[in-house]
């Protein structure tokens, strides 16, 4: 029923990265993706992809990232001194250092994982009202049938 999540790595994940940035090399100011990215170095700045791109960003254990990071899903088992932004998913590794905002659509953290900041899903408040409401009245519903 429960999957051990630890003997999951980057290196073993189904994702396709078409650019990795290698642990010896640092790059400064702002990466616009147009493809999904393997850090394993240094970026000083953002890290941004378009909004309607399905675009992955992994931090590995060696990477570390001093910006925002906005893309549709974001890995990290290095290091964060920033905000992310993962439209769909975000996954933190047992070594994981974020200092910084989390917004997501689902998340996975890994024991060990140090996050420091608000953790917060993407929904809006007027979604988890309407969704709330809904459950409450198929609730009454249900109880008023019986």
């Amino acid at each position: 029923m429960f999957e051990k999540f630890s003997n999951k790595s980057l290196s073993a994940s189904s994702e396709k990265f078409d650019t990795i940035i290698g642990r010896t090399t640092t790059i400064q100011g702002t990466l616009v993706l147009l493809d999904s990215v393997r850090i394993d170095g240094r970026v000083v700045g953002n890290v941004e992809s378009a909004p309607d791109c399905k675009i992955a960003v992994a931090i590995g254990p060696t990477g570390e990232v001093t910006g925002d990071i906005k893309a549709h899903r974001v890995m990290v088992a290095g290091k964060v001194f920033g905000h992310i932004h993962a439209a769909d998913r975000v996954e933190f590794q047992k070594d994981s250092l974020v200092q910084g905002d989390v917004s997501y659509g689902s998340i996975a953290v890994e024991h060990g994982a140090k996050l420091s900041g608000l953790i917060l899903q993407n929904k809006t408040i007027e979604d988890s009202a309407t969704g709330a409401q809904a459950a409450i009245q198929t609730a009454q519903s249900v109880k008023n049938s019986s």
